[in-house]
């Protein structure tokens, strides 16, 4: 469920007119709903009451400084992939007592600036990072808290370019090898090994490779525990996925996921943390664009927008669907007819949808892409010069730019000319 709804045949960002923001702010831009975030991060707390547990926002899902906000308030951790995102965090209010830092990547420099400001964990993904850590951590005289990325070898069953549990990824060490990872990590100064990590991809519409995962997960707990390692924390990644094309079928909700982790994990005394980002995000935001041409070729006809690949990736580089639709609601007896809908970007991969049906559209119109506020405006560059996509946040029935779109002038004196110039 979200909260962008027709009313009075116009489509509204819970009480305010997406025609409203748009004739205020310009098109394209993102908008997201304070109320369907909320909504979403709260549907995860019941998931997982009474276990203690936290459910850590994987900020690269939607980055911006209020959504941040507006989830940290409501007691929620962030999970974070940079030390800009962890930075922006803290920025955002979010203490270092909840900020989980995940990636494969991450540097010497990240790792003392996230130890310097407070951190509730590193999920730590290779033994050469673990060995860093300690190094870093040492040398500052602190203690880094730590869980090892296991890779479970689970098949996810989602697009390969977001799939992280299976042997071929490049996530996290073999499960097959953890027992002696987490000795070796056991014996390093400045880390203490708090738990396990685990996270086997995104946009997962099936529950059973959470349940094969999560079982691996709970036997090396008993196994480790064995060892004399303390496990306490059991960080299960996120991944549920959310309903891109309305006409399919739902995905599990977070309730039955919930039931998942309490069946496999739940008996074993751990706090658990879950990282939810596109289903906390996803349906929360829409992109919003106007018709510039309606241009009838040989075969088909084409809606060029004003919003391209640069604004919203997914389609070109995903082969992703987004429901588009009208932001004026057809009247009941309009007959649909299918078009190509496109951006106006140098490159036949700018394109959003082939042989869509929509109402007969304009130039000047305006379309919505639901379910765009996950991987939408954090995606998007100023390719062929365009500036990027400003943000709103909608609260009820008030709205507010918390990113605005940059002025050419910005953008070309961010350049600098090279002296011999």
């Amino acid at each position: 469920m979200d909260h962008f709804l027709y009313r009075d045949g116009a489509l509204h960002a819970e009480d305010v007119a997406i025609a409203e923001i748009a004739a205020s702010v310009g098109t394209p831009f993102y908008v997201y709903s304070t109320a369907t975030l909320t909504r979403h991060y709260k549907l995860f707390e019941e998931a997982l009451s009474p276990l203690p547990h936290l459910i850590c926002f994987a900020m690269k899902s939607c980055g911006n400084l209020s959504v941040v906000k507006t989830l940290g308030a409501l007691g929620a951790g962030v999970d974070v992939v940079s030390v800009g995102e962890y930075l922006k965090a803290k920025a955002a209010g979010v203490p270092g007592e909840r900020i989980v830092f995940s990636g494969v990547g991450k540097t010497r420099d990240e790792m003392r600036i996230a130890l310097e400001g407070g951190i509730r964990q590193f999920n730590v993904e290779s033994e050469p990072e673990l060995f860093a850590l300690s190094e870093v951590a040492s040398s500052m005289g602190l203690t880094a808290p730590i869980t090892i990325r296991v890779n479970p070898d689970v098949d996810a069953k989602t697009h390969e370019k977001i799939a992280t549990g299976k042997k071929e990824n490049k996530f996290g060490i073999p499960i097959s090898r953890a027992r002696e990872v987490y000795a070796e990590a056991a014996r390093l100064k400045g880390i203490d090994v708090v738990g396990i990590d685990v996270h086997i991809g995104s946009q997962l519409v099936d529950l059973v490779p959470f349940e094969e995962a999560y079982l691996k997960v709970a036997e090396l707990t008993r196994q480790l525990r064995a060892d004399g390692h303390d496990i306490r924390r059991l960080d299960l990644g996120g991944g549920l996925g959310i309903p891109y094309e309305r006409s399919n079928a739902a995905p599990p909700l977070p309730l039955d996921y919930g039931a998942v982790i309490k069946r496999t994990v739940g008996d074993l005394g751990c706090e658990l943390e879950i990282e939810p980002g596109r289903l906390i995000s996803g349906n929360a935001g829409l992109l919003v664009s106007k018709v510039i041409y309606v241009k009838s070729g040989e075969e088909r006809d084409f809606l060029i927008l004003d919003a391209a690949m640069n604004d919203l990736i997914r389609p070109s580089m995903y082969g992703a669907h987004h429901d588009i639709v009208p932001v004026v609601e057809p009247a009941p007896a309009t007959l649909p007819q299918p078009y190509d809908i496109v951006g106006p970007v140098c490159e036949t991969g700018d394109t959003f949808a082939k042989q869509r049906a929509l109402p007969p559209m304009r130039a000047g119109d305006l379309v919505a892409f639901r379910s765009a506020g996950a991987y939408g405006a954090v995606m998007a560059s100023e390719y062929n010069m365009r500036p990027l996509v400003p943000e709103v946040m909608v609260h009820g029935d008030q709205f507010a730019v918390i990113r605005a779109r940059p002025t050419y002038d910005e953008m070309i004196n961010r350049d600098s000319m090279a002296p011999w110039l």
